[in-house]
């Protein structure tokens, strides 16, 4: 690929170098959408360039170009060089221009490719439908459970929606959506824009019961409106929806490339679906394409059921750039007015957390508590917002107070090892009763025995009691845990130096001190000097 040639340059090979190049300073520096120009312009000079082709349709999809990404996946294609999800591109090609029996070939190579075969039953029904099939959910053929039957009937669903038996494919969403992720969230929004436009307001309404956002939005839009629409449902929403499942499920499982090339497709298959933009914005940012991400926000709407999700996705994306302040401004503007959800008050605590503000913290995670209803058998969303509060009363210096919220956390959450570990390790520093400190971190032991910080918190348990051996055995399995652990190091050391093992002492806390923050420094300097003091 441009390979220096042996006589003079030309200047169509010039040229295309140039834009290599720039194409590649570009990606090194977070810009895709001028990387992808700059390789379009590669390209152009070598269009027979099937590794130039590869790297064109990555940044092409990755910056939203599709025009782009389709002048490269034919090259690809041409060129026997075509990646697995490089048939759904030109799937979604077949689908946007209607052209049915261009998809169903297609769909034929993807069940022999078959990377992507398990979807080839529900593309067939999209197939169908477009081509007028009166009931085209019937050519889903699925055999087992898992993900492909949840698949279906999710598709299914949608089929029913978009042939107007609203009721039939309600029901199935009612049956499936029961979470409350943005995906089920979605579903239930379009079983109920689709119940309402066929005069059932009330079983509408019935769908959209919960205190969500997005659910809340949905239902006043519907009580608002004289008349609702049913939602756009063809087959390239369809495939939309399908890639967005997957591209989920995928990045469930691990972060890959793979999660935000498919969300992207889905945006390719349907520009009006929100639902894959939110999508492709928050699995772009997942893979550290932040300013990718930041555009495909900019593609949602200001207002319903996906606003909020939008939102907070955003002011994510600018803590992960590390502009604080810009999130923290455009935070407190979402607060400031009525309705802040309980999402929005923890994610406010959360950056003046990151700010160094645990007072201000406090206040936002206490309003968060406050919309809280706690239900039984929910209690670990409500536990984590109080060990949250407690965190942030702690570092405030309001320990009473603190030490109240963070056992609200443990009674709500007494199985997080997180929660446990935090309140009793917070006694251990203040030298509150140790005993029950260690039941406590002993306990969060048990619930992730290899987890370092615990390991170092009941390691230091046992220090403050005096049983060495036990202290020396923890904290050093905590140690080889995290190597670079400085308050481990230092527990470590100080363990040491009381069994009159000096040498090994002022090597853990040297560890120690390489890591350490600006105020355990001369408190470690001091100790390597002149040993632990009293």
């Amino acid at each position: 690929m441009f390979a220096a040639p042996a006589g003079a340059i030309r200047s169509s090979e010039f040229s295309g170098f140039t834009h290599y190049v720039r194409a590649q300073a570009a990606d090194a520096a977070g810009q895709p959408e001028l990387a992808a120009t700059q390789f379009a312009g590669a390209l152009a000079a070598d269009p027979g360039d099937v590794q130039l082709a590869s790297r064109t349709y990555r940044e092409a999809v990755v910056a939203g170009d599709r025009a782009l990404a389709q002048r490269a996946i034919r090259i690809l294609d041409a060129g026997g060089a075509l990646p697995p999800d490089g048939l759904l591109m030109l799937l979604v090609d077949s689908f946007t221009s209607s052209d049915w029996k261009k998809a169903s070939a297609i769909v034929a190579r993807i069940d022999k490719d078959q990377a992507f075969s398990f979807l080839s039953p529900i593309l067939r029904g999209w197939i169908a439908l477009g081509s007028g099939d009166a009931e085209p959910w019937t050519k889903i053929i699925v055999s087992g459970g898992g993900s492909a039957a949840v698949y279906a009937a999710e598709n299914k669903a949608l089929m029913l929606l978009a042939r107007g038996r609203a009721d039939d494919g309600a029901e199935i969403i009612r049956k499936l959506a029961t979470g409350s992720n943005v995906r089920d969230l979605h579903l239930r929004v379009m079983a109920a824009q689709a119940l309402a436009a066929g005069g059932k307001r009330d079983a509408a309404l019935g769908m959209l019961e919960g205190d969500e956002a997005a659910l809340v939005a949905a239902a006043q839009s519907i009580r608002s409106a004289k008349r609702v629409a049913a939602p756009a449902i063809d087959p390239a929403f369809g495939l939309s929806e399908l890639l967005i499942r997957v591209a989920v499920d995928v990045n469930r499982e691990r972060v890959t490339p793979l999660s935000p090339v498919l969300a992207r497709l889905a945006t390719f298959a349907s520009p009006g679906n929100p639902e894959s933009w939110l999508a492709a914005a928050q699995l772009l940012a997942a893979a550290d394409r932040h300013d990718a991400a930041l555009s495909a926000l900019a593609h949602m709407p200001t207002d319903g059921p996906l606003a909020l999700s939008a939102r907070i996705t955003r002011i994510r994306i600018l803590l992960a750039r590390q502009a604080n302040q810009d999130a923290l401004d455009m935070m407190k503007a979402a607060t400031s007015g009525p309705d802040v959800s309980i999402s929005e008050w923890s994610l406010l605590g959360d950056i003046y957390n990151r700010m160094g503000q645990p007072a201000e913290a406090a206040v936002a995670y206490r309003k968060a508590i406050d919309q809280i209803d706690a239900k039984p058998g929910d209690a670990d969303g409500p536990g984590t917002l109080w060990l949250l509060y407690g965190s942030a009363l702690e570092q405030s210096g309001k320990w009473p107070e603190a030490k109240a919220a963070l056992e609200k956390a443990a009674a709500l959450s007494p199985d997080q090892a997180v929660v446990l570990n935090y309140l009793g390790y917070a006694q251990l520093e203040r030298r509150e009763n140790i005993p029950a400190a260690r039941a406590l971190i002993e306990k969060a032991y048990d619930l992730k025995p290899g987890d370092a910080a615990i390991t170092d918190s009941l390691g230091w348990a046992f220090y403050l009691e005096g049983n060495l051996p036990a202290a020396i055995d923890k904290l050093e399995a905590a140690a080889e845990g995290d190597p670079g652990g400085s308050e481990i190091n230092e527990h470590l050391g100080d363990a040491y130096w009381t069994a009159g093992r000096k040498i090994e002492a002022r090597y853990a806390w040297a560890a120690a001190l390489v890591t350490a923050d600006k105020k355990a420094s001369p408190r470690l300097s001091h100790k390597l000097d002149v040993g632990l003091e009293p």
